[in-house]
């Protein structure tokens, strides 16, 4: 079934304004983020922490150095007296770099004065790296007397840490170590938290895109779905996805569900449409016929054409048929309209064999050469609408009265089981063709230009749907009609509906 709806170009643009700011991109976006920030937080705390380590151990050297000058409690003229002695002059010359061998890489040794001056040491003068670590510091004499341990200081461009130990005498050895080898290995580090974090990255954004791009998949056909529908196909519902557990999964099969009622709900509005004006077609067919015979008949009698008496009479009382046969149509027609309104029915008990006993008697006096049988064990009480159920009686009887020959014969079938009271009316005569049959319940619907109204099954058919139950036809040309008729014994079934 397709509906007009809006063009497939509609829902494209509309998907293609949503696409710059869709939950695809918005769940990447998220994920990408939160990914470099905690790459950037994991780096940042790795390096201070590496950072710490490195310059914890360049300060526990120095200040273990710095101690050990200060625990010999030795003056500089004490080291300068024993600076003959080869073995130290050798250690110091090369602890300071000034006897032409190479020093100990990364350390500075300089000795000041009170005025802040680098001096010799050991019998060594000061090189140009003692005079610029000396220069460097604000304070050199402050050094050791400084209780917050070494502190960093730039000596021609490169990263020191320096701190100074207080001689015996009360002069004032500061002590360097480069921290270049620290600040590279950092620098060195950060390059490659950078490059693996960025590389992590772009990894997960990958991924994240493909997983989104799988996970959302469902919700694409349902945009899908939703723009078939809207375009008119009502057919239209969401594939099935790979996992049924899901939320997606349960929202698809919700939504399935729910195009289900809806095309079920169109389904019913379009027949009730059809119905509708098919009913007011043929009520106003109906209704013309004897409205046209009237008014031809008064047109004569007005215009005195009807001189004779017995014409006159024989007018009169075809005037007075058309207006009987228009009243039961009005009549039977007010009755499908209470029941299409779900009318309370007065329940109560209800002798069903005699109502079906009096009719059948009836059809016998109407129709005396007709052979008519019922077959009911003595009473069968139900609780139900008894002007309802005469109606139903009456019209399946009328029908067999009306479209099959007296001499054809009719029997009549009461039972009941399982808790449902089952009438039975089957006839001898010509039968039905199954298209015939398939709209015997149809408001106005006649066969072979038959006499009556057309409505007679259509109330039966009301009638026993207001009470809850169900009837059925069985039938075939030149075999005869069963008509099965089905209503509960429990009246709470019966919604207390009034006719």
């Amino acid at each position: 079934m397709r509906l007009p709806g809006r063009p497939r170009h509609w829902f494209a643009a509309a998907r293609r304004r949503r696409g710059r700011h869709s939950l695809r991109a918005k769940l990447t976006a998220v994920n990408v983020v939160l990914l470099a920030l905690g790459v950037v937080a994991a780096t940042a705390v790795s390096l201070m922490g590496m950072r710490h380590y490195l310059l914890d151990k360049v300060d526990t050297e120095l200040v273990s150095s710095r101690e050990s000058l200060e625990l010999t409690g030795l003056t500089r003229q004490q080291i300068e007296a024993l600076g003959a002695v080869g073995s130290l002059r050798d250690q110091l010359a090369r602890e300071m770099g000034s006897d032409g061998s190479p020093p100990r890489p990364g350390m500075i040794f300089a000795a000041v004065d009170g005025r802040g001056r680098a001096l010799s040491f050991a019998g060594v003068p000061p090189t140009q790296e003692q005079r610029a670590l000396v220069e460097a510091l604000d304070d050199p004499a402050g050094t050791a007397r400084s209780p917050a341990g070494p502190r960093d200081v730039e000596v021609d461009g490169d990263p020191y840490r320096a701190v100074g130990a207080r001689l015996g005498d009360g002069s004032v050895v500061v002590m360097a170590t480069s921290t270049q080898a620290v600040h590279a290995g950092i620098r060195q580090a950060l390059k490659l938290d950078l490059a693996f974090g960025a590389l992590l990255v772009l990894l997960l954004t990958v991924l994240t895109l493909v997983g989104t791009r799988r996970s959302l998949r469902p919700l694409e056909d349902m945009v899908e779905t939703a723009s078939a529908i809207a375009e008119g196909d009502l057919t239209r519902r969401v594939p099935a996805g790979h996992d049924p557990v899901t939320e997606i999964e349960q929202l698809r099969l919700a939504l399935n569900s729910m195009l289900h009622q809806v095309e079920s709900a169109f389904d019913t509005r379009e027949r009730s449409s059809d119905q509708l004006r098919r009913f007011v077609a043929d009520a106003s067919h109906e209704l013309r016929t004897p409205l046209s015979a009237i008014r031809g008949y008064l047109q004569l009698y007005d215009r005195g054409i009807l001189h004779d008496a017995e014409e006159r009479t024989r007018v009169w009382g075809r005037m007075n048929a058309e207006v009987d046969r228009m009243g039961r149509l009005v009549e039977e027609l007010l009755t499908l309209a209470r029941l299409d309104q779900e009318p309370e029915l007065r329940l109560r008990h209800v002798d069903l064999s005699r109502l079906v006993r009096d009719a059948a008697q009836d059809l016998r006096a109407q129709q005396p050469r007709r052979p008519v049988s019922v077959s009911a064990d003595g009473a069968l009480l139900v609780r139900a609408d008894e002007s309802g159920l005469r109606k139903v009686v009456g019209n399946l009887l009328g029908n067999i009265r009306a479209h099959t020959p007296d001499e054809a014969e009719v029997s009549i079938g009461l039972t009941r089981s399982d808790g449902v009271v089952r009438l039975t009316v089957a006839d001898e005569g010509p039968g039905l063709p199954p298209a015939d049959a398939a709209r015997i319940f149809d408001r106005f619907f006649r066969t072979g230009g038959s006499p009556g109204s057309g409505l007679g099954m259509a109330i039966v058919h009301g009638v026993v749907t207001a009470h809850g139950g169900e009837v059925s036809v069985v039938t075939e040309p030149s075999a005869g009609l069963t008509v099965t008729v089905s209503l509960p014994a429990d009246p709470a079934r019966v919604g207390g509906k009034r006719l």
